[in-house]
């Protein structure tokens, strides 16, 4: 990633194509500062009967994110598809695999059997002596949906494309990171997630999406907008597992804020983790996705 004007990472994101204040490819110019959940930033994704049997199919319900009694997402054989879906802490910077690197590294120490899919790629060739899939659906510098007005590109036409071309059974989605910190349409933000959580549902209604709750930046005037936007995302949930959505929420920002020194010890920018704070978020999306496992 080249540096914006400031030195930290450049502009509101972009791995490829045009962020919010510049293109980027995983990090090129744009608004200064550190990026949000992009390459650079402006200062910085159901209840009712589905595959079942022999298979290891889908089906059942799911009570408001808990493990149903019959409701299993991945196959009895062959690897679960997992699809991370986000922005440029999905992709992973500036450590390319993010996550997503811990993510493998856990399900690999319980004989778990998983891959990721999507359509980017990076991460490291090989974890612990077996190839790394290195498939994701994380794109720095975007937001929710798409907004001409600030030439924002948002994840939520991927649902479309995505889901059939690789019919991932889980989704784990955290987004939002760009619209706060870019104030794109901040007060609808939540509404903008839930009609994404929708798309999603509407295109697969048996895949399960696992939402976090976004992550602290180290500036504590973003963390309060942070901080009301992630306690909309309980209403979100709540109101859609009554529907029988198959949907769980993390609290993705608590993982990080437990630790008092966070802003140094699991950030390694304004809004990016480090190293340590890509592997808490692996374990804290390992510790929900884990009884789901085969």
């Amino acid at each position: 990633m080249t540096a914006g004007a400031g030195g930290s990472s450049a502009g509101v994101a972009g791995t490829s194509g045009t962020g919010l204040g510049g293109a980027g490819n995983a990090g090129s110019a744009g608004l200064g500062g550190a990026q949000i959940g992009g390459a650079a930033g402006t200062g910085a994704m159901a209840g009712g009967a589905g595959q079942g049997g022999a298979s290891g199919g889908r089906g059942g319900a799911a009570n408001g994110g808990a493990a149903g009694a019959t409701y299993q997402p991945c196959p009895a054989t062959g690897p679960c598809k997992i699809m991370p879906f986000g922005d440029s802490i999905t992709e992973g910077y500036p450590i390319y695999g993010g996550y997503r690197t811990g993510l493998f590294h856990l399900a690999l120490q319980d004989d778990h059997d998983i891959t990721f899919v999507g359509s980017a790629t990076n991460g490291p060739t090989m974890v612990d002596g077996v190839s790394f899939p290195q498939h994701h659906e994380g794109h720095g510098g975007y937001t929710i949906d798409d907004n001409s007005a600030r030439n924002a590109k948002g994840i939520s036409p991927f649902v479309a494309t995505s889901i059939p071309s690789y019919m991932p059974h889980i989704i784990t989605l955290m987004i939002g990171t760009n619209d706060l910190n870019g104030n794109i349409d901040v007060s609808t933000a939540p509404t903008r997630l839930g009609a994404l959580l929708d798309a999603i549902h509407a295109k697969d209604a048996n895949v399960l999406v696992v939402l976090a709750q976004i992550v602290p930046t180290r500036t504590d005037g973003t963390n309060q907008t942070v901080q009301t936007y992630n306690a909309a995302m309980p209403g979100l949930v709540s109101s859609r597992t009554s529907m029988g959505y198959h949907l769980i929420l993390i609290d993705m920002y608590g993982a990080f804020t437990k630790d008092a020194n966070y802003k140094n010890a699991l950030l390694g920018d304004n809004l990016h983790p480090n190293e340590a704070g890509y592997e808490r978020m692996a374990e804290t999306w390992y510790a929900t996705l884990e009884p789901y496992l085969r």
